[in-house]
């Protein structure tokens, strides 16, 4: 298989290639491993659950288990409320998996050598910008939609628009925070994607280069991507959980914050009700 990868010409096309259409919806090769990477994470997961609730495990329940509960350990620990981190968690692990498994199956000696009228057949999902930048609004929406929840519609729109006369500096700050929702949708998306699409054109190249030796050379491109893939998904994970932790964290701030000035009164009116 290394060998056919090498042996094909460099193919490398920055949007995702249409293989067929179904009842006129374009069918990509992206599309075609994503569908196949969707149906893999979801009967790990179900064989998983099934043995867990058998309390049957071997090493791959065990490895699965101890993923998940580091994960969780790590939402627990970013947003600082338990309670919190039960309904974050589904959402930022799901994403994590989903990315660790379609950067996996991306690099597979299979996605290349397998062509339809010379087009690959195979593309990993998170080598198409659209898949990253849905996942990018995905975080971003949630972040608006947990804010929400712990700060009211009202309370979520104060974070980005103040009073200028009565608050100038927070006024800009909004702006510039307003702004930055826009940044990190764009930084998660084209991070993601840049370092998918780059993976896939460095195996390629290397392939390319070393030709018959490839059976040699590929496999610690290989281990790298591997690690690589899981080094972007923690990333995306991580900036998922902090994202939606700091709309919800300064809903906290306000009430310790409030709660601060509110003590000094409530000594007093105490210390006035003994006077008396």
């Amino acid at each position: 298989m290394f060998t056919a990868l090498a042996a094909i010409n460099p193919h490398v096309s920055l949007p995702a290639e249409e293989i067929f259409t179904v009842f006129g919806f374009p069918i990509t090769n992206a599309m075609i491993t994503g569908f196949i990477g969707y149906a893999l994470l979801i009967w790990a997961l179900v064989y998983v659950a099934g043995k867990v609730k058998r309390g049957k495990k071997n090493r791959f329940v065990s490895l699965v288990q101890w993923v998940f509960e580091m994960l969780y350990r790590t939402v627990e620990q970013v947003s600082g409320d338990k309670k919190f981190a039960r309904r974050l968690a589904p959402l930022s692990i799901s994403i994590f998996l989903f990315i660790l498994v379609q950067y996996w199956i991306g690099i597979l000696p299979v996605v290349g050598p397998i062509t339809i009228d010379g087009t690959p057949l195979f593309r990993s999902l998170v080598a198409d910008l659209n898949v990253t930048f849905a996942l990018a609004i995905i975080t971003i929406v949630m972040a608006q939609v947990y804010a929400v929840r712990a700060l009211g519609a009202k309370g979520n729109l104060g974070r980005y628009f103040r009073n200028p006369l009565k608050d100038p500096a927070g006024a800009f700050e909004g702006i510039l925070e307003l702004i930055a929702e826009f940044s990190r949708m764009l930084g998660l998306s084209f991070r993601l994607f840049g370092n998918v699409f780059a993976g896939e054109v460095l195996l390629m190249m290397i392939a390319l280069l070393t030709t018959y030796a490839a059976p040699l050379a590929l496999p610690p491109f290989y281990i790298f991507e591997l690690f690589i893939g899981a080094i972007q998904a923690y990333i995306f994970f991580m900036l998922t959980t902090v994202f939606i932790s700091l709309g919800v964290a300064h809903g906290h701030h306000d009430e310790a914050h409030e709660s601060d000035h509110s003590s000094p009164d409530a000594a007093k009116l105490a210390a006035v009700g003994n006077d008396k």
